[in-house]
């Protein structure tokens, strides 16, 4: 930490001629405005962000300048300064963040300083972190029992259904969605310095729906229940039949909760005349349910940087979107609401925790 009022009366005299000086070069008011600034009680990360440096830099030309004195400012150029950790150390640090997470940059700071016995500055370490090939991200969340295997066996499954669907067939894909009453803060452009906010809804209501969507047309058949069941499952198959009358088969594509499985379905499938058809997702798979698509649009409509007074009105919201946002709008929507599945390779990822 650099503490003010470390300039003599006549130093601080000297820096503001050159900073006011017509004639100096831009390049030595420039380090005299930082020493100035940083004689004023400013700290290194104030005076560069100011000056659009970096700290390291500002901090380079404070220490200069104590141990040198002015003329300093007119001799330190613009030479680069070295790596502070060897190659061997810059390797070996390399080696240790791959195979730990660290969840900050001071984190790291204090790692280096304690293995190394060097200090680097915020700035510092982030463009050593960059320039060893390291991004401040999260880790992809996976499905810890996923299989590829099953995943791609499935996708040939669907594509033979696809090729081989007669005219009077038709696919749908179903899932359960529980949108609570809750406003989600989602990233947006927001101008620098101004401070927004979204509001947040009281209590933990929500809805429960099961709904079955159709990639070919957009059609969406949905229940709403207050719990899920089997009945609601078997209310759903109904629905669906009566939706297309037209259909002698109707194929349903779903995951395998155990209200999809349970006897009371399997009882109503086995019914003479029965319509429809289960397909049922491979295990930890939902990358491969369209619908979950469709939630996704959902919530970007709804509840993205939203706030609704009560649940009745968040509830109306959500019932606007299936009803009548996503009919109006399908043409776009199935850009991304689509059947272009993506293969969840666990042996490409490097898991932690």
């Amino acid at each position: 930490m650099i503490r003010g009022s470390f300039l003599s009366e006549e130093e601080r005299a000297y820096l503001r001629r050159i900073v006011g000086s017509q004639t100096e070069r831009h390049a030595v008011a420039r380090r005299a405005n930082a020493i100035l600034l940083l004689d004023d009680g400013w700290n290194c990360e104030e005076v560069a962000q100011a000056l659009f440096l970096d700290d390291d830099t500002v901090r380079g030309w404070h220490k200069a300048f104590t141990t040198d004195g002015a003329q300093t400012l007119r001799s330190f150029g613009w030479k680069g300064s070295q790596p502070k950790l060897s190659r061997c150390q810059e390797a070996e640090l390399t080696e240790t963040l791959s195979a730990k997470l660290f969840t900050s940059t001071a984190a790291v700071m204090a790692h280096i300083e304690r293995r190394y016995g060097i200090t680097y500055s915020k700035s510092g370490t982030i463009e050593l972190l960059h320039r060893l090939g390291f991004d401040y991200r999260k880790p992809k969340g996976l499905p810890a029992k996923a299989s590829t295997a099953a995943q791609e066996a499935f996708k040939a499954c669907y594509n033979t259904l696809l090729t081989r669907l007669e005219p009077d067939e038709i696919v749908y894909f179903s899932d359960a969605v529980h949108p609570e009453y809750q406003s989600r803060p989602a990233y947006g452009w927001i101008r620098r310095g101004d401070h927004v906010a979204v509001k947040r809804g009281k209590g933990r209501e929500r809805m429960n729906l099961m709904g079955a969507l159709c990639l070919e047309n957009g059609d969406l058949q949905m229940i709403e229940t207050l719990k899920m069941s089997t009945q609601t499952t078997i209310d759903l198959l109904a629905k669906l039949e009566r939706a297309n009358s037209h259909a002698r088969v109707i194929h349903l594509i779903l995951d395998r909760a155990p209200v999809h499985r349970g006897g009371a379905v399997r009882d109503w499938l086995a019914r003479p005349g029965c319509r429809i058809r289960l397909h049922f997702l491979p295990a930890y798979a939902p990358n491969l349910n369209a619908i979950e698509r469709l939630w996704k649009v959902m919530h970007e409509h709804v509840t993205h940087n939203r706030y609704y007074p009560n649940f009745r009105a968040f509830a109306d919201a959500i019932t606007n979107f299936f009803e009548s946002t996503l009919p109006r709008k399908w043409l776009s929507i199935r850009d991304v609401v689509n059947d272009n599945f993506h293969i969840v390779r666990p042996e490409q990822f490097r898991f932690i925790g």
